[in-house]
Order: structure tokens, then sequence, then C-alpha cells
């Protein structure tokens, strides 16, 4: 009823336009494309699964202890994919699925360093590194420590 309503306040040229603008606009295939994101992130996953268990049989990590240097070997990575050109033809078919993983935060900064490198290493790389991920990483230091606050509350009242 809204849409009706707005096709009432558009001129007949505008509702001309708009009707041309429809008939000739391409339907994006939605479940291809969720199904590639899909298919993508579940192998950037399993990566990541092979890559803790090397850590654990190789290098004596526990479960718990494994995740670090996972996470920091699947980032580099991803940089480095990313550096290559190659993590961008990865996103570009996969989507979502490239940058849901934490490998789409690598991409997402080293992108902005490898944009703005013209500018120099100070102004260029080092001022422009974190335009893109700046506000992960401070809403994800933020929520890190509202929760330690909300468990350090709930240790001192003996509830955990």
């Amino acid at each position: 009823m809204g849409n009706k309503k707005q096709k009432q306040k558009l001129t007949p040229q505008q509702q001309q336009y708009q009707n041309l603008q429809q008939k000739h606009e391409l339907k994006r295939p939605v479940l291809k494309n969720c199904l590639k994101a899909f298919l993508v992130g579940g192998i950037i996953c399993l990566i990541g699964q092979a890559i803790t268990y090397f850590y654990i049989a190789f290098f004596n990590f526990t479960e718990q202890t494994a995740g670090n240097p996972t996470v920091a070997t699947m980032v580099f990575l991803s940089m480095l994919l990313t550096g290559f050109g190659v993590y961008d033809r990865i996103g570009q078919f996969a989507g979502a699925g490239s940058a849901v993983p934490v490998t789409g935060f690598g991409n997402a900064v080293i992108s902005a360093a490898i944009e703005h490198r013209t500018e120099g290493f100070v102004l260029g790389v080092g001022g422009n590194i974190f335009k893109l991920a700046g506000s992960v990483i401070v809403f994800g230091v933020f929520s890190a420590f509202i929760v330690a606050l909300i468990k350090t509350t709930l240790k001192i009242w003996g509830v955990l």
C-alpha cells in the first residue's frame, strides 16, 4: 500500500521511468549467491580447522590454545592472498562467504594499506591501514571490556 502512495506522488514521466526501469532490472540469483557464499565460507573454515589440527599435532597445543595461532595464520594467509590479488577474486565469486570469516578482517586491513601505499608509508599506509577495520577493532575491544567487567562482577558476587 505504501508503494501505491509513492507512485501517486510521482509525475507521469517518473512513473513511466520507474516502469521501464523495473522491466529492464536484472534479477539477482539469490539462491546461487547464497550457495556460493556458504561453500566458500565453509572451505575457509575447513582450512582453519586443518590449521588448528596442525598446531595441535606438531606444536603440542591444546584445543583451547591452538585458536590464537590459527587466527593469526588465517589473517596472515588472507593478507598474503590479497597482496597477490587472489583474495579479491575469491571475494568477487563468493561475496559474503569470504568477508564473514576472520579472513575478511585481514583482507580489509591490507586492502586499505595497498590502496594508499602511493601516499607513503607513514601518511598513506600507516594513516589508512585501519580505515576499514578500525571500527571492528574498537567495538571488539569495547565488547571484550564489557564482558570482562560483567564476568568479574559476577565472580565478586559469587554467582560464577
